[in-house]
């Protein structure tokens, strides 16, 4: 496997487990501040929409290219975190991927080739909710892939990620990391939540099993592939309101965006009605049971 030692800068991004596998809890402010308040969570998340705003039409006036990669443990809030990313701006712009399980056809393609085609192009923040890391995670663990095929995959993906980079996208990779204990109470409350039921599959749980293979996988995948052109970082997200908002501030410092100058919108005078009159329309009216 190619170690790309003479491009490793390992400053601290990168949070490597212990040698028994566990995950190392280092002094990061989840552990020593009691959860944020949800008034408190809204108030900082409204002014990074904000900024997510302004980093939006700086992409669409310069024709910048983003990519975000999402990966991480099972429960660590992915999906939590891409939609408090995406819930204030333009689903044109921020296009969030999540690719289902390959085809048959997509299965004899080489394995980056189906992920390609979502790249961004000009204008595009585009966000993968996992991504080609699924062949170093789930895929190897769960043996979905041969060691071969994973060992191959870790390789070969600086080198593309390279090519990725090169072109003008803007990549950034982060992995979300849970605790064993907040991970068993995340799956619990979706056994005994009905909204939340739909989330756990029968490889949740069976992933649920391999924490110390996951760990071993991680780190190796951290190792293969933290590069200085796509660095990977690490967000522990035991507290959710803390992590969306340090990923969310994390990935604004590193988008060289600027605002664009604001331009005063008054609106127009509205017509008038010019005899116009509300018809006697028979028209189905929703229930209003609120």
């Amino acid at each position: 496997m190619a170690k790309h030692k003479h491009d490793k800068e390992l400053d601290g991004n990168l949070l490597l487990a212990d040698r028994d596998g566990a995950p190392p809890r280092p002094d990061e402010p989840d552990a020593k501040r009691p959860r944020m308040k949800e008034k408190e969570y809204q108030r900082q998340l409204r002014r990074l929409h904000g900024e997510l705003v302004a980093l939006q039409e700086w992409v669409k006036d310069t024709g910048a290219k983003v990519c975000v990669i999402f990966e991480g443990r099972d429960t660590a809030g992915k999906g939590g975190t891409i939609k408090a990313i995406t819930e204030r701006v333009s689903p044109r712009v921020f296009r969030v991927v999540a690719l289902p399980a390959p085809t048959e056809r997509e299965r004899s393609q080489m394995f980056l080739q189906r992920y390609v085609p979502h790249l961004p192009g000009a204008g595009d923040v585009v966000i993968f909710d996992r991504s080609w890391y699924n062949r170093a995670g789930v895929e190897r663990v769960m043996g979905f892939c041969t060691e071969r095929q994973a060992q191959q995959f870790l390789q070969a993906t600086p080198e593309v990620e390279r090519a990725i980079v090169d072109s003008g996208v803007i990549l950034l990779k982060y992995w979300l990391e849970v605790s064993p204990h907040e991970q068993t109470r995340r799956l619990e409350s979706r056994i005994n939540d009905a909204r939340k039921v739909w989330k756990l599959s029968d490889l949740d749980l069976m992933s649920y099993s391999r924490w110390y293979d996951y760990s071993r996988a991680r780190d190796e995948m951290f190792e293969a592939t933290d590069t200085t052109w796509a660095p990977w970082f690490v967000a522990y997200t035991d507290d959710k309101k803390r992590g969306r908002l340090n990923i969310i501030s994390h990935l604004l410092a590193n988008v060289p965006y600027r605002p664009l100058p604001h331009h005063e919108v008054i609106l127009p005078k509205r017509q008038k009605p010019d005899g116009y009159t509300e018809p006697d329309l028979l028209v189905r009216h929703i229930p209003t049971p609120y």
